[in-house]
């Protein structure tokens, strides 16, 4: 298991404010996620009932896998 530095671990709003998304965002993403057509949110780590967490690196790996590059036609 790959070790994780505490400087990683981000609450939710600073993970909201990482990814420039709202908090509520962040909630929905987590209640709801693509069941209702809505994207996926980023993992997450639940401590408890109400502590939740995200890594940094899952939200690197988050905002990769939403990247859309358009190829340009071929001249």
């Amino acid at each position: 298991m790959e070790s994780t530095d505490n400087h990683d671990l981000l609450t939710e709003e600073e993970a909201a404010e990482y990814i420039r998304a709202s908090v509520y965002y962040l909630q929905k993403a987590r209640q709801c996620g693509e069941a209702k057509g809505r994207p996926a949110g980023p993992a997450y780590i639940r401590f408890g009932y109400r502590m939740i967490r995200y890594l940094k690196s899952d939200l690197d790996e988050w905002i990769a896998d939403h990247r859309v590059v358009h190829e340009r036609p071929a001249a």
